[in-house]
């Protein structure tokens, strides 16, 4: 069917729109305004096509504002992938400033703070450039920038300093969230093709917009290219995930009552524990009993009872001393979890009687809920009577004075290995690091307990060359992230992989992960057990956050690049066409005032006017000037 009059007298009016800049006076009112407090419209200066957008000194502010941009987003990704250690770097604080205060809650809001004020700022530089206006960054701004990019350097700095694993820590998140950063990072690349393609086409000079295109391409298309080289451990074929680690609770439940006591390692086997992780200090009369500190002064009350004593080991106590000391009553005063909340009242009550625990009453605990238990076991300091004895005073308790079995014990000291496997052959001998398989076979090892971070050493980097001669020569460069591997030409000679540790019956347990894209990582690289401060949440998991399948993976992948490029291509062709039509119709290049080429639009006026039939059409008043 032939297309009607009225049809044909409507597509000039289309492509006359289409063609028109508006100008969206409120708008720019309000960006100039935000970004440079000019918020009366004289205030405003035109950029006129092919002009730079700002004077040098601007020029320079832009750029700063997205070099701290960059800094205020790193240090706000490191510190809150970091919150499985917020508690360390608390009690850490704690210990020097001899305090409590959540310092690591207060560093993330501020963090966020400035990332949040400088992403708005450059969203309006952005803005006004989209809207062809000369960029001016008010100097309130100018300090706010200055002070937000101080604060990342100085915290990136100090934290690097203080807690150099949390970038371990960080580069363990890229795996499991590197999938999802690929199609975030694509997506604001498409976002900024807009102004991007705008300014291409507005520069008059060659080497202007080869600066601008190249940069474009390049980091878009290092995006694309990302996902060769990236591995992650959930991306696993159907069946081949593994069982869930088991859970170990750490000094208990620390999040739902004080840590190591007996009312701590209750709540863990209410939450779900396998198993019960503990510290063993040794007092001055010679009893076991639960203390991670060096001193008491963290976990108990002795300031109060025992004020000249409040920095003496907690080992030159006797048990009649620690016997007087309340164990419980500072978790709720200082709440290190901000879980008291959810403490019930009778819990609360319960809370306020906890008193230092024994060894012998934490083993019996375990014993009778069937739980295997390990702990660390300190020394005691010189001048105390059992300093050479230790040992064997803590033998003395597992086999003699509780009902546990040896079976149950997770021996992790490592000091007189070869005494302890004669005096008890049937305790389970941990180690805390890592050895080839022969070397911890030959030690009787069956357990490894390391840190999360060993997870990192687990997805080793090994760079191989591999020649290939066919008809053809070919020259292979493989680069290949994997779990352990064992390359011919490999250049790496690191240990086994966890695989291979559980292939020769040496489990893997990794401590302390407490938050769940953690725990689902140690899940998909095949960790038998992990401990932890968080059993309540963790043991709902009922599968890893971030699995999928390698097929699901290269969809998205491959959708989210196929439908970036269109997007761009369209954005890139559609500017093209309306700088062409542009040209075509005024005849020469159009003058940009506050954002709206003013020759043509008088052109599109005078198109517009009158229809296909020669009629006067009413006016559009969304393409009048103010002027």
């Amino acid at each position: 069917m032939a297309p009607s009059l009225t049809t044909l007298g409507k597509l000039p009016v289309v492509r006359c729109r289409l063609l028109q800049r508006y100008e969206h006076q409120p708008f720019v009112s309000c960006l100039a305004g935000l970004y440079g407090c000019q918020w009366r419209r004289y205030q405003r200066t035109r950029a006129t096509p092919g002009d730079c957008c700002c004077s040098k000194l601007e020029c320079a502010s832009f750029a700063l504002l997205i070099v701290t941009f960059c800094l205020t987003l790193v240090f706000l990704y490191f510190w809150s992938e970091a919150q499985n250690d917020y508690n360390d770097f608390d009690w850490f604080n704690f210990g020097n400033l001899g305090f409590w205060f959540p310092w690591s809650v207060v560093l993330l809001v501020i963090a966020a703070a400035f990332f949040s004020y400088i992403t708005l700022l450059l969203l309006l530089a952005v803005c006004l450039l989209s809207e062809g206006q000369k960029l001016y960054l008010h100097w309130g701004h100018k300090i706010g920038v200055l002070v937000s990019l101080a604060f990342s350097i100085l915290a990136i700095a100090v934290l690097s300093d203080l807690c150099s694993k949390e970038w371990t820590t960080l580069l363990l998140s890229f795996q499991v969230t590197a999938p999802y950063l690929h199609v975030g990072g694509v997506l604001l690349m498409t976002l900024l093709s807009w102004p991007i393609a705008l300014h291409f086409y507005h520069i008059n000079r060659k080497v202007g917009q080869a600066l601008i295109m190249g940069l474009y391409l390049a980091v878009l298309c290092a995006l694309y290219l990302v996902p060769l080289g990236m591995y992650s451990p959930c991306l696993k074929e159907e069946g081949t995930l593994g069982l869930a680690p088991a859970l170990i609770g750490h000094r208990g439940a620390p999040m739902l009552a004080p840590e190591n006591t007996l009312m701590s390692f209750e709540k863990a086997v209410e939450a779900g524990g396998q198993g019960l992780e503990t510290d063993v200090t040794i007092s001055y009369d010679g009893v076991p009993f639960l203390m991670h500190d060096h001193t008491l002064r963290r976990t108990t009350n002795v300031q109060e009872v025992f004020p000249n004593r409040t920095d003496a080991p907690a080992a030159m106590f006797t048990w009649g001393e620690l016997e007087t000391l309340n164990a419980g009553a500072w978790f709720l005063h200082r709440d290190p979890f901000s879980t008291a909340w959810s403490l019930s009242t009778e819990d609360r009550a319960q809370v306020q009687n906890q008193s230092v625990c024994t060894f012998r009453d934490f083993l019996e605990l375990a014993s009778q809920r069937g739980k295997q238990v390990i702990f660390d076991l300190y020394r005691p300091p010189k001048g105390h009577p059992y300093r050479d004895t230790w040992i064997t005073r803590t033998l003395e308790v597992i086999q003699n004075e509780s009902s546990i079995q040896s079976h149950q014990v997770l021996w992790l000291p490592s000091d007189l290995r070869s005494l302890v496997q004669q005096l008890d052959p049937d305790l389970q001998h941990t180690s805390a690091s890592r050895a080839p398989v022969e070397e911890l076979q030959q030690n009787h090892i069956v357990q490894l307990n390391l840190h999360y971070s060993s997870m990192s050493t687990e997805m080793i980097m090994c760079v191989c060359v591999v020649v290939c001669v066919s008809l053809h020569e070919i020259v292979c460069v493989c680069v290949h992230i994997l779990t352990g591997c064992r390359c011919v030409n490999c250049v790496c000679g690191l240990y086994s992989s966890l695989s291979e540790y559980a292939a020769a019956n040496i489990s893997t347990n990794l401590y302390v992960i407490s938050q769940s894209w953690l725990y689902s990582l140690a899940w998909c690289t095949g960790a038998q057990s992990v401990t932890t401060n968080a059993l309540q949440f963790l043991n709902k998991l009922s599968r890893p956050l971030f699995l999928m399948t390698p097929d699901e993976y290269n969809l998205m992948w491959v959708l989210t690049d196929v439908v970036s490029i269109t997007i761009i291509i369209i954005i890139f062709i559609f500017h093209w066409w309306r700088e062409q039509s542009l040209a075509f119709c005024s005849g020469s290049k159009p003058t940009l005032e506050h954002g709206t080429y003013i020759k043509f639009r008088t052109d599109v006026w005078s198109v517009s006017s009158v229809n296909i039939l020669g009629e006067p059409a009413e006016p559009n008043l969304a393409t009048v000037s103010e002027h």
